[in-house]
């Protein structure tokens, strides 16, 4: 399929090459070099086709990947290829730069014989290939162990929503290659031996008694056929001492506005008419606290009998804790080998909840 595989640098010179059919020769290297590389106008195509040679290329940074074919291949799966092979090493040493290129280009090799078979893409994702390709002699002197528990919030809410709990009951949960699965279900804790860099160790899924970071009460209000008066309060849900950011709050307005005057004390609003909504915005917002914005909108006269469906008001979020409840009670790490001892290790525990679908029924 892929007749061959070219990294190159912004100057053109090639930091890896492997060729997997006898009709790419060196030629095609110059070909790409003079064409796209170092042609006087900008290519903006991601499809080359040069002497009867397809170039797929993608860009990151300074270098360049460009996939070399002779034949009539998927186009679609050959660009899929390029895009996991630029997240993979990425997982494996970072930005993709020519510096790391140089300083991993053995892995690199490795990485490529087990993605491309003959030029066919395989195994590409990245959990699967750290299992038994690793980066040698990495060494660590801070000795920290980080880990980041996300949870994300979705659903829709009727205007009193609310929710609390004690304890948490998980529906289903996966969890990455490297755990031990004997150890979880007889301890109930979570052991394994991670691989290099960062890696997904578990995805659960919970629907009971979620806490939900926020409360948003809506009041909508018809003045006559031509005005709406809209009131909205939002309310924190958690400890004071905690801070929500990124909050960005979406109220629909009908199809048929002509314009909206707002006005809110936290933040910053602004009517979108492409998008038929208001839009307010706030930085940051402590726990246990409340905002509010009123808009009066004006709508054009209609001779639509069909009342306005209120769409639902949508909400996007940060907050520093699960709303699952889930924590880590405890984490100890163990290495032999390189005599550390838990006490030596700096541990971290990082906990983000985000919004999914939050809604709220007008």
């Amino acid at each position: 399929m892929i007749g061959g595989l070219f990294i190159y640098n912004h100057k053109g010179e090639v930091l890896i090459s492997r060729v997997y059919r006898d009709d790419i020769g060196r030629n095609a290297v110059d070909a790409f070099r003079v064409n796209v590389i170092h042609a006087r106008q900008q290519v903006r195509s991601p499809v080359t086709n040069i002497a009867r040679t397809s170039f797929f290329h993608v860009k990151r940074s300074n270098i360049w990947l460009a996939a070399v074919t002779k034949q009539n291949v998927n186009a679609a799966m050959v660009f899929e290829f390029l895009y996991k092979m630029c997240d993979v090493m990425t997982a494996y040493f970072g930005k993709i730069s020519e510096e790391n290129i140089k300083n991993n280009f053995v892995l690199i090799y490795e990485l490529l014989d087990e993605i491309l078979d003959f030029g066919y893409p395989q195994n590409s994702e990245t959990g699967a290939l750290k299992t038994f390709i690793t980066q040698t002699g990495i060494k660590s002197q801070s000795k920290e162990e980080q880990s980041q528990i996300t949870s994300q919030v979705t659903g829709q809410i009727g205007c009193g929503g609310g929710g609390g709990k004690q304890s948490i009951a998980i529906d289903d949960c996966t969890f990455h290659q490297c755990v031990r699965l004997s150890k979880f279900d007889a301890e109930r804790s979570i052991s394994f031996i991670p691989p290099d860099g960062e890696c997904e160790l578990m995805r659960y899924r919970t629907t009971k008694d979620i806490i939900l970071p926020f409360r948003v009460i809506p009041l909508v209000r018809e003045v006559g056929r031509t005005k709406l008066e809209v009131k909205v309060v939002i309310k924190s849900n958690f400890k004071p001492s905690l801070l929500a950011q990124k909050i960005e709050v979406r109220i629909p307005t009908p199809l048929n506005t002509s314009g909206v005057q707002v006005i809110c004390m936290k933040g910053k609003a602004k009517y979108k008419a492409s998008e038929n909504a208001i839009v307010w915005k706030i930085k940051r917002m402590a726990g246990m606290k409340e905002s509010q914005i009123s808009a009066e909108i004006e709508l054009l006269p209609t001779n639509d009998k069909k009342k306005w469906a209120r769409p639902p008001i949508s909400m996007n979020f940060e907050v520093p804790f699960a709303p699952s409840g889930l924590k880590v009670r405890y984490l100890k790490v163990f290495e032999p080998k390189l005599n550390y001892s838990d006490h030596d290790v700096i541990k971290w525990v990082r906990y983000i909840g985000r919004s999914g679908i939050y809604e709220t029924r007008c």
